[in-house]
């Protein structure tokens, strides 16, 4: 009987000495027959014991892979019910949106980007009195309260503490100081550190305490500047930018001590037309003709503000400012409304003077935007941005919104709100007026000098007007107003009967309807609360949190690399 040939191992030697294993056929005929007692060979060392463990294993894989795939598969189902992560259909509408709205705000917070290239231009807006509540009320007139005003989609946020040198609550002097040379002062003083007592000439008068400005570093290092205000050119806060003054009401002679004059101080009027930094500004836009040209008379359309004063000793400071431009060969042009403005060729003049009212320019709403009449801030401030961007140097423009303040000094909250809206406006203009490279160059801020005492009250309705009514008072049922202020000059209203007087009764809906407050004092007071500040563009990263107010002009001369941070030494010690 032949039986098969089967491979047997043989152990060998190799050439080097090493053991190996050769293969080799072998004629099993020739091997002899096992015994009974050899071990017979086992089951699992069998080909088909591999073969159905193999299959055992693989089916006990799929088995556990489909159970996981099933587990986790049903934990996100769950997840998604209430993250929304998955699988928004699933659930309410009333819902959907809250979580889209959070995606968005999370897309556009993980894209942030830090722009640290050095700033070429600076474009510092300032809304006077635009306090946190105004802004709120503002945004929930203008666009609903799921809105955004421009400046809040910018990157970048902080809050500024506002308190002065010698007071708690400031006035806007003392914030302009601050905000503009990086010091903070006494309470109504402009341009001079805090050893200046209020209305101290003598002291005002050393040059040790008069501060320098963004403006006047701006200056030194060839920059284009300029300022635009709905206010009067030298009203407190634009005072800040090139005056030194112990008393900001010192804005043309009448208004200071025979005393004072004699000492040789001279008014904020003087200073910007004759003044070292004043004369150099290329843009200067707003109101105030009543301060720079003696003996004017008002009229229905442009009054007189009897409030400030006016000057009475003969000057003529437009001539003037003209007349110094001519002797230095300047390219200038003085306009007096809108249309003058509108047909300036921001290219063609290197310096301009508009000034569009004996005091402070109108309100937006009472604006009638006819050839002759008042410019808008938009207007204003695109148009000196046509002239500052035209220069082949960089710039530092700002801009006021200085009618905000003034409504809420009287009490007119409605009017305050719109001017927050002309404000927003303005720079949205201006945004859209820088093409994409300048933009990316220029630093962009937003901020307010300090709050007023409105608040917001009660719990109206969504959609609710803000100038509406938001409840009853539980002591003697007479509705409230959904704004009302904590300090008011008319706003403490009684009936016949001395009871608060009832707001329903009012249309409170109108321009010049007084919102009801708390206290009755001369003027509705500034408040003291912190104010946000908005960045975007170059160096916008450096505002961060909470700051003293003070620090604005730090971070704008580092941004710019002007004042104390034109020497790249300082820079580089900060960096480091």
């Amino acid at each position: 009987m032949i039986r098969c040939g089967v491979r047997q191992d043989v152990n060998y030697s190799s050439i080097d000495g090493s053991e190996g294993t050769r293969m080799r056929n072998v004629d099993l005929n020739t091997l002899p027959s096992p015994s009974p007692s050899s071990t017979p060979m086992k089951f699992y060392h069998s080909n088909r014991f591999k073969i159905a463990a193999t299959f055992l294993l693989l089916s006990l894989s799929i088995l556990i892979t489909g159970t996981c795939l099933a587990y986790y598969g049903k934990l996100a189902n769950n997840s998604s019910a209430t993250s929304g992560s998955f699988n928004l259909n699933n659930l309410p509408s009333e819902q959907v949106i809250w979580f889209e709205k959070g995606e968005a705000e999370l897309l556009k917070a993980l894209n942030r980007k830090e722009n640290s290239r050095k700033a070429r231009n600076v474009i510092l807006f300032v809304a006077d009195g635009m306090g946190p509540n105004t802004v709120t009320a503002a945004r929930i007139y203008g666009f609903g309260e799921d809105g955004l005003m421009a400046w809040e989609e910018f990157p970048n946020m902080g809050l500024l503490k506002t308190y002065c040198a010698n007071k708690l609550v400031p006035d806007s002097a003392s914030t302009a100081t601050a905000l503009f040379s990086g010091v903070k002062t006494n309470y109504e003083t402009s341009g001079v550190d805090a050893s200046v007592d209020f209305s101290n000439c003598s002291a005002s008068l050393n040059s040790l305490h008069q501060l320098p400005t963004i403006m006047s570093w701006a200056q030194d290092e060839g920059l284009h500047t300029g300022f635009v205000t709905t206010t009067r050119v030298t009203h407190a806060t634009p005072s800040a930018l090139y005056a030194h003054v112990p008393d900001r009401s010192w804005e043309c002679e009448s208004n200071m001590p025979e005393s004072a004059k004699m000492q040789g101080c001279t008014d904020i009027a003087t200073q910007l037309v004759e003044g070292n930094v004043g004369q150099k500004i290329n843009v200067i836009m707003g109101g105030g003709r009543q301060m720079l040209i003696s003996n004017i008379s008002g009229s229905e359309e442009d009054p007189l503000d009897h409030w400030a004063g006016y000057s009475k000793d003969g000057r003529h400071l437009i001539q003037k400012w003209m007349q110094k431009k001519q002797e230095q060969n300047r390219l200038y042009q003085v306009v007096q409304n809108r249309d003058e403005l509108m047909a300036i060729n921001g290219t063609s003049v290197n310096y301009v003077l508009g000034i569009f009212a004996n005091g402070h320019l109108k309100y937006d709403n009472e604006l009638d935007m006819g050839s002759r009449s008042m410019p808008s801030l938009k207007e204003m401030t695109v148009k000196a941005l046509q002239i500052l961007s035209s220069r082949e140097r960089g710039f530092l423009l700002v801009v006021e919104g200085g009618l905000i303040d003034q409504a809420h000094h009287r009490g007119k909250a409605k009017k305050a709100i719109n001017e927050v809206l002309a404000f927003n406006n303005a720079i949205n203009a201006s945004i859209q007026a820088l093409n994409k490279e300048e933009l990316e160059d220029t630093l962009i801020i937003v901020t307010a000098d300090h709050s007023h005492t409105l608040t917001i009250n009660g719990y109206p309705d969504r959609g609710t007007s803000v100038f509406g009514i938001a409840g009853k008072s539980i002591t003697e049922g007479t509705p409230y107003t959904v704004l009302t202020y904590g300090t008011t000059r008319k706003g403490f209203q009684t009936d016949d009967k001395c009871l608060r007087k009832n707001p329903a009764t009012d249309d409170t809906e109108s321009w010049e309807y007084t919102q009801q407050g708390a206290v009755n004092t001369e003027e509705n007071n500034h408040g003291g609360s912190d104010v946000t500040i908005h960045a975007t563009g170059a160096m916008s990263h450096l505002f961060h949190g909470v700051h003293e107010q003070s620090y604005v002009a730090h971070a704008i001369s580092y941004a710019l690399r002007i004042g104390r941070f034109r020497e790249n030494s300082l820079v580089k010690q900060l960096n480091e």
